[in-house]
């Protein structure tokens, strides 16, 4: 691999507290300190930098004003609130920018904040517009083809308010649209739960903000790319069922599955994990309006061995009237949300962040929830926010949910304890579903996500235990485990998991896949004796159970930064069964700044990482 020189030093601090959305607020991690490991690995294309609109304008209509011809479009919009921004291409250009400037400078560093915007574009051309996408920000074509809305300028992401660190860069999207990019080149500097979805770039798409800085895992589906996607300093990175002109760059772990145009298998050098084909899989619903002006929402097809995108040859799934669903605003009860779903209504939740006194039910087969802007479920007293009963093709979208004060057991549950029903025909789909507990509040939660019906897809998940921000301490934002699989044939696609306290994800369930592990091990163990699964130091991060016959994974791994104590070792990052069911592919384990020891990759097979070797550990596969 190519080593360009180290980006430019950005003293950390060891400061854990600060105002929310500050840059100061405990920038000390493996986001802040780690760059330089990356950035030996980055490939060395320096990609210019665009430059952010004029802040301007103030968001707080649901549709922006502008000519004669645009108003009248905007009267015929729903509802869907202050916060939800929707621009005709009628409207003049200059109105746009002011207003998108406007949402983006409120959100550039508002990492904790409780503002949510989406940013709705209907099909046309809009010329010379700089959309820069900040925290808790959506921008979204309406079209039923990415192609129908065509950005000539940029819809991109910077980490200018990090002084180029991207490692920060976390809930916020782009989908359903194309761009003719500024000079060529539209950067989305990310990392975890900041997907790029159905988005056709005529040009190049750097993931890192260039020599200054670095980035830090990330997600890319249904997407083309005339032109190269140059990773750089990117860490890890999963791009699932695309098209690209070029891959250029690694660091320790990206994965490639159902990509016309992925770069040839080569992992560990560089780290390139190529999966032909998607077993089953089927993209997000998206909001569009159709011919007539009306808003509906589109539920792509299901796909058996996919490769490629969807929207080639046209738009393949249904279209589901807007006027069956409840748009659901923030001040809307719990109680008020379920009887809409009782009465057979889909829900679409628009930005906000959503207090709720009694879990979220959803009981009918083929419901659709859908957020918009990162709307945030927070659940009070310790309650389940989101339930999913053992049904056929319910699909959940674009949705963080926020622990609260009082620990809840399970934040999200998919089918009840022993569910036992077969849904391989029309599995459940969770899609940009993100979980926190701690960062914004002092959260806790036992298990953020448990799955217990069978063939449930999860697509790019990033479940957070969270490291910086407010509320955050050993004892203070606890958690066991991230994700519990119980259910038989669950496939993952994207599965971030990070900083939980005991076994980080669980998988119990038989014939489960998943492709792209990235995890990394709690930062704060105070002491090797507060970290210890009975015999064994610390807890793996991915386990599957003895009694599991069969189970197949890709591109897995974990990283250590024990700050509180360096001693702390953990045995193993991953932990299976030796059995001929269970295969896994292209590993990875790394000691960030050799703070700590990761002993074996998995079981007692694969190179210890710490302080007195390279600090990452490669292999290829086991058993």
């Amino acid at each position: 691999m190519n080593s360009p020189a180290l980006p430019p030093s950005h003293p950390p601090t060891s400061s854990t507290t600060g105002t929310p959305g500050s840059p100061a607020t405990s920038v000390f991690s493996r986001r802040a300190a780690l760059g330089a490991l990356a950035a030996l690995a980055a490939t060395p294309v320096l990609a210019g930098r665009a430059s952010a609109g004029t802040a301007s304008g103030a968001p707080g209509a649901s549709s922006a004003s502008g000519t004669k011809a645009g108003t009248r479009a905007a009267a015929a919009d729903p509802d869907f609130g202050p916060n939800v921004l929707v621009f005709d291409p009628s409207m003049p250009i200059a109105d746009i920018q002011a207003k998108v400037s406007d949402v983006f400078r409120r959100q550039e560093s508002n990492q904790f904040g409780t503002d949510r915007f989406a940013l709705f574009f209907k099909p046309g051309t809009y010329e010379g517009l700089d959309v820069n996408v900040g925290f808790y920000t959506h921008v979204a074509g309406l079209g039923l083809s990415p192609d129908d809305v065509d950005i000539h300028g940029l819809v991109h992401v910077e980490a200018d308010w990090m002084q180029g660190n991207a490692t920060q860069n976390f809930w916020r999207s782009a989908e359903n649209l194309s761009v003719t990019p500024t000079g060529g080149s539209n950067r989305w500097a990310v990392s975890q739960a900041a997907p790029l979805r159905r988005v056709h770039i005529r040009g190049e798409v750097p993931l890192w903000n260039g020599y200054d800085g670095w980035s830090s895992g990330g997600f890319m589906a249904d997407c083309k790319v005339d032109g190269r996607v140059v990773s750089g300093s990117q860490q890890q990175w999963l791009t699932r069922n695309s098209a690209l002109g070029e891959w250029a760059g690694s660091v320790w772990n990206m994965v490639f599955v159902g990509v016309d145009g992925a770069p040839p298998q080569n992992f560990p050098d560089p780290s390139h994990t190529v999966v032909d084909s998607a077993p089953v899989i089927r993209e997000k619903p998206f909001l569009y309006v159709d011919g007539s002006g009306a808003y509906q929402v589109f539920v792509p097809a299901l796909h058996s061995n996919a490769r490629g995108v969807t929207w080639n040859g046209g738009a393949q799934g249904e279209s589901i009237p807007l006027t069956d669903f409840h748009i659901a605003k923030p001040g809307d009860s719990a109680a008020t949300i379920n009887s809409a779903l009782a009465q057979g209504k889909h829900l679409l939740v628009t930005p906000g962040v959503y207090a709720l006194d009694q879990t979220v039910e959803v009981t009918r087969a083929g419901t659709v929830v859908l957020g918009l802007g990162i709307a945030t479920l927070l659940p009070d007293n310790g309650i389940t926010a989101l339930s999913v009963a053992d049904v056929d093709g319910v699909k959940i979208s674009g949705l963080l949910i926020d622990a609260g004060a009082t620990n809840s057991a399970v934040l999200v549950r998919v089918g009840p304890q022993g569910a036992s029903g077969g849904h391989a025909g029309d599995p459940t789909l969770l899609q940009d579903v993100f979980v926190r507990i701690g960062g914004a509040q002092a959260g806790k939660a036992t298990v953020s996500v448990e799955i217990n019906s069978s063939d449930v897809i999860g697509d790019n998940l990033w479940l957070w235990r969270a490291d910086h921000g407010s509320g955050v301490g050993w004892d203070v934002n606890t958690s066991d485990t991230g994700l519990v699989v119980n259910g038989a044939r669950v496939t993952m696609y994207g599965l971030f998991v990070e900083h939980h306290q005991k076994t980080e994800v669980l998988w119990n369930g038989d014939a489960g896949r998943t492709y792209f592990f990235q995890n990394e091990m709690p930062y704060d163990p105070p002491n090797q004796a507060a970290w210890m699964d009975g015999s064994r130091h610390g807890y793996a991060a991915y386990q599957v159970a003895d009694s599991v016959s069969s189970h197949e994974a890709w591109g897995l791994g974990s990283y250590c930064l024990f700050l509180a104590d360096p001693s702390v070792v953990a045995d193993s990052a991953l932990l299976v069964p030796n059995t001929s069911g269970v295969r896994l592919h292209d590993m990875v384990t790394v000691s960030l700044g050799n703070d700590g020891t990761i002993s074996h990759v998995v079981n007692e097979t694969g190179d210890p990482v710490n302080n007195t070797n390279s600090g990452i550990s490669y292999l290829v596969s086991y058993p």
